[in-house]
C-alpha cells in the first residue's frame, strides 16, 4: 500500500466496510483524512413491500452510518448532495438505454460521472492531494504513465467498472484496498473497531432497491408506450409483448411460448418495438462493435491483441481489437460467446492491466453471430 502521510486525501466514504477501512488505513499511515459522502438517491420514494429491507448502497442509514465512523476516526465530514447529477447522468442514462434496447450499467456511469469528475472536483476544490476510494484496483506509476490494473482479490476485482479513467484521473486517485484480500479487509476493519465491520455487501443497483426494473421503468416513463412482436430469428411471428424493456439479451423465462426447444432473447429491435427469439445456438455471438472507446494506453492504430471481458462477472475471452473509427472498434473473439450484450461494457486487458474499454453497440450491424471456427473472421 502506497504510503501517503503528509498527504491530504479525501476519502469517498458510502457507509460500507470498505471505504472506512481505506479512511482508517490513511489516517493511521499519517495523512489528513477527509470524508466525502454522495448523497444521490431518495430512499423516501421508495416504499419496501412488507418492510422488506434490500442490500443496496448509498441510502440515508448508510450516509449515516459514514458520519459515524468518521466520528469516530475523528476526521472531517461533509455530505455533498448530487441527487439531481445522479437523476439526468445517471438514471436517465438508465431509462434511455432500456427504451432503446439496451442493458445499462449504471454503475460505469456513476463512477464516471460522479465519483470520477463531480466528487473529484471537490477534493481539488479542498485542495487536496488525492481522492481515495474503496475500489479493489489498482493505479500504477509506471515511467511517464498511470497503469489501471486489477486488484489482488479476484472475487473482489472492480477494474472492469474504471475503465473510463483518464490519465489525468489516475494521478491524483488511489486505491488503497486494490493489494488485499476482503478478508484482510475485514480484519482491519475489526482491529480499528470500526462499527460497519460486520456490515453486509451491497447487492443490487441503488435506485431499484427490489431488483424490479420493469415497476422503475413504468414508475418513470410511464407503460404501454412499447407494445409489439415477439418473433423467432426465422421471422415467424410468435406472441405479442407489453414493452420491449422488459426484456434482455439470454432471457429465457417469462416468454410464455410454447416450442419443442427453450428459447431464449437473442435480440431486441426497440425502433421496430420487436423482441427476437431462438434457441441457445442463435445467443453465440463471434464479432460485436464498442463504441465510445476510451484508451488508459496510447490509442493503438492497428489490429492487436487482447483479452476482452463482455460483462462484470464474465471470464476474459482472448480476442483481436480492430479499429473502426477514432472511437470505435470492432472486437474479433477467438471463441464465440453468448451474453453479449448491446449497452452493457466491453474491457480490454493484458494480463492485469486494463489497457481500455467501451460500450457494445446496439447497431444494426453491431453483433455478428458465432461461427463453428473458433479462428477470428479475416478482415
Amino acid at each position: 500500500m502506497e504510503s501517503l502521510a503528509g498527504k491530504r486525501v479525501v476519502v469517498a466514504m458510502s457507509g460500507g466496510v470498505d471505504s472506512s477501512v481505506t479512511a482508517a488505513l490513511l489516517k493511521e499511515q499519517g495523512a489528513e483524512v477527509i470524508g466525502l459522502t454522495m448523497q444521490i438517491w431518495d430512499y423516501r420514494n421508495f416504499s419496501a413491500p412488507d418492510g422488506q429491507h434490500f442490500g443496496t448502497c448509498c441510502s440515508l442509514d448508510d450516509v449515516y452510518d459514514a458520519r459515524r465512523v468518521a466520528e469516530q476516526l475523528g476526521i472531517p465530514f461533509y455530505v455533498v448532495n448530487f441527487e439531481e447529477e445522479f437523476a439526468r447522468q445517471v438514471i436517465d442514462a438508465f431509462c434511455d438505454d432500456y427504451f432503446a434496447g439496451r442493458t445499462p450499467n449504471p454503475c460505469v456511469l456513476c463512477n464516471q460521472k460522479l465519483k470520477f469528475e463531480l466528487l473529484l472536483r471537490r477534493a481539488v476544490e479542498l485542495e487536496a492531494d488525492f481522492l481515495a476510494t474503496g475500489h479493489y484496483a489498482q493505479v500504477v506509476h509506471e515511467g511517464e504513465r498511470y497503469a489501471l490494473r486489477k486488484g489482488v482479490d479476484d472475487s473482489k476485482d472492480q477494474s472492469y467498472f474504471l475503465f473510463t479513467l483518464t490519465q489525468q484521473q489516475m494521478a491524483m486517485v488511489r486505491f488503497p484496498l486494490g493489494g488485499m484480500t476482503k478478508e484482510e479487509v475485514r480484519a482491519h476493519a475489526a482491529r480499528f473497531s470500526l462499527r460497519v465491520a460486520e456490515k453486509a455487501e451491497s447487492q443490487d443497483i441503488c435506485f431499484v432497491p427490489d431488483g424490479d426494473y420493469v415497476r422503475f421503468l413504468e414508475e418513470q416513463r410511464g407503460a404501454g408506450t412499447m407494445d409489439g412482436e415477439i418473433v423467432h430469428v426465422d421471422g415467424r411471428l410468435l406472441a405479442r409483448h407489453h414493452g420491449t424493456y422488459r426484456y434482455t439479451i439470454g432471457q429465457r423465462r417469462g416468454l410464455g411460448i410454447a416450442w419443442p426447444e427453450p428459447l431464449f432473447v437473442v435480440g431486441i429491435d426497440a425502433a421496430g418495438k420487436r423482441v427476437i427469439v431462438g434457441e441457445k445456438q442463435h445467443l453465440s455471438v463471434a464479432e460485436f462493435l464498442v463504441d465510445q472507446v476510451n484508451w488508459l494506453i496510447p490509442p493503438p492504430t492497428g489490429p492487436f491483441d487482447a483479452d476482452c471481458r463482455i460483462r462484470y462477472r464474465h471470464k476474459e475471452v482472448p480476442s483481436q481489437i480492430r479499429k473502426v473509427d477514432v472511437d470505435t472498434v470492432r472486437v474479433v473473439l477467438r471463441e464465440p460467446q453468448a451474453g453479449v450484450t448491446p449497452g452493457q461494457a466491453a474491457v480490454f486487458y493484458r494480463g492485469d492491466e486494463v489497457i481500455g474499454g467501451g460500450w457494445i453497440d446496439v447497431g444494426a450491424h453491431g453483433l455478428r453471430p458465432g461461427r463453428t471456427s473458433s479462428a477470428p473472421a479475416q478482415s
